[in-house]
């Protein structure tokens, strides 16, 4: 057998593995997406309702909210709106993603029902450094969102956690994970109230 034809019939199988490979990876990916969804969503409604303890059920809005990122991107951004056991609604929450230090940082993000307060935050994802950037996931960091003011935040290196304001105070030796996760904050509530305002979702008589 010459090189060549040898060389052919080699390429061809591993043409045909490769695509056989590939195809059982897809089906694989396909058939785990809604289950991988479905946890993540069970994950965020678990932290909302730590963020939101009147909150029994969580409605999904028909339209999400077209917001831009801080990398000038539109990104779409789906709302719920959490609901007492009396069926009124006790707040809202929706997921919003910036740049850390490390990597990427995804936010669960919970409001008041008129949506002039944070109620709280929590971390769904992020690779920020161990020992430093990672306490953005402490509770003495996030709890200084709660009772802020939607969207009017700043943060400081020095000042006081326990005191509800819109000073959100760094984590020493992780001031960039600290800003990120302000600004994901600052920049996403801001634009989530303004759109939800223009379409009299949210309003005083709501």
């Amino acid at each position: 057998m010459s090189k060549i034809k040898y060389f052919m019939q080699q390429s061809w199988l591993l043409i045909v593995a490769s695509f056989c490979f590939g195809l059982l990876i897809a089906v694989t990916n396909a058939a785990l997406s809604p289950k991988i969804r479905q946890n993540e969503i069970n994950k965020r409604n678990r932290m909302v309702t730590v963020l939101l303890p009147e909150a029994k059920d969580f409605i999904l809005l028909d339209e999400p909210v077209e917001i831009k990122s801080l990398q000038g991107r539109m990104e779409k951004l789906e709302i719920y709106k959490a609901m007492s056991s009396a069926g009124e609604c006790v707040g809202w929450s929706f997921e919003a993603t910036g740049s850390g230090f490390a990597d990427k940082i995804k936010l669960v993000i919970a409001l008041d029902k008129n949506f002039e307060s944070i109620a709280g935050i929590n971390v769904l994802a992020s690779n920020e450094t161990p020992g430093f950037g990672d306490q953005i996931k402490y509770d003495y960091y996030r709890g200084q969102f709660k009772g802020a003011p939607a969207g009017e935040l700043k943060l400081v290196t020095i000042g006081e956690r326990g005191k509800i304001d819109s000073e959100i105070v760094a984590i020493s030796g992780a001031t960039i994970s600290s800003e990120a996760v302000v600004e994901i904050v600052r920049n996403s509530v801001t634009q989530v109230k303004e759109q939800m305002r223009k379409k009299g979702i949210i309003g005083n008589d709501k």
